[in-house]
């Protein structure tokens, strides 16, 4: 399921999610004041302009309430974020994700009216535990609406030596399949008739829900 992203900010975290994002087949604006970083990415990202997200104008001229999601990236400056969310819940974006420095700041964000506020340093120690737990999940982005899409390593038999059609992952788990990582080559969007082997990682889309249901059947197969 392809969506739209607007991602502001293109330091460490802004230009990895950047990078996930267009790994999964999505479509993305990267957004940046910096034109050097803006340049580095003008490649990778579906669109990457330079605008001042703290100007209301070049907000609107880039019509961000078009979008599905709009991430909000930037970095040390807490007020440049602060002010990018309130500007952006004001001239109605949909779902604002806001990255937070510390929780004073997170408390802040929520406040001024970001749908989700992510701390990333914190989330990377859940994730970190959630993958020692379950170690079939290899990476894990939490997209809100409780939408996450993961990298899930093939580590039994069972599931191994099928197509996607046979294994159904979107009829049994309601996840789509985005890309399949095959002895270092990757396909994104595969066909039905692309067949899975053991030591494949395979990239989904879908409830944060359904991605634990597929992660329980590939541990019950082992």
């Amino acid at each position: 399921m392809q969506q739209t992203y607007a991602i502001i900010g293109l330091g460490r975290f802004g230009s990895s999610l950047l990078e996930a994002l267009i790994n999964a087949n999505q479509e993305v604006l990267a957004i940046d004041k910096d034109p050097e970083r803006v340049e580095d990415y003008m490649e990778v990202a579906t669109h990457a302009v330079i605008a001042d997200a703290q100007e209301e104008e070049a907000l609107v001229e880039l019509d961000l309430t078009s979008f599905d999601h709009v991430v909000v990236c930037i970095g040390h400056n807490q007020q440049a974020s602060i002010l990018t969310t309130i500007l952006l819940k004001d001239l109605g974006v949909h779902n604002v994700i806001a990255k937070a420095e510390n929780k004073l700041h997170a408390r802040v964000l929520d406040k001024v009216g970001a749908d989700q506020v992510v701390r990333p340093e914190t989330e990377m120690a859940q994730r970190l535990a959630e993958q020692l737990i379950s170690p079939n999940v290899l990476s894990f982005v939490d997209l809100g609406d409780a939408t996450a899409f993961a990298e899930i390593k093939v580590a039994n038999l069972k599931f191994s030596n099928q197509t996607i059609a046979e294994l159904d992952i979107q009829g049994k788990f309601g996840l789509t399949v985005v890309s399949i990582k095959s002895q270092g080559d990757i396909t994104i969007s595969p066909e039905v008739d692309t067949t899975v082997q053991i030591g494949d990682i395979i990239t989904v889309i879908g409830k944060h829900s359904d991605v634990q249901r597929l992660d329980e059947a590939l541990d019950k197969t082992k």
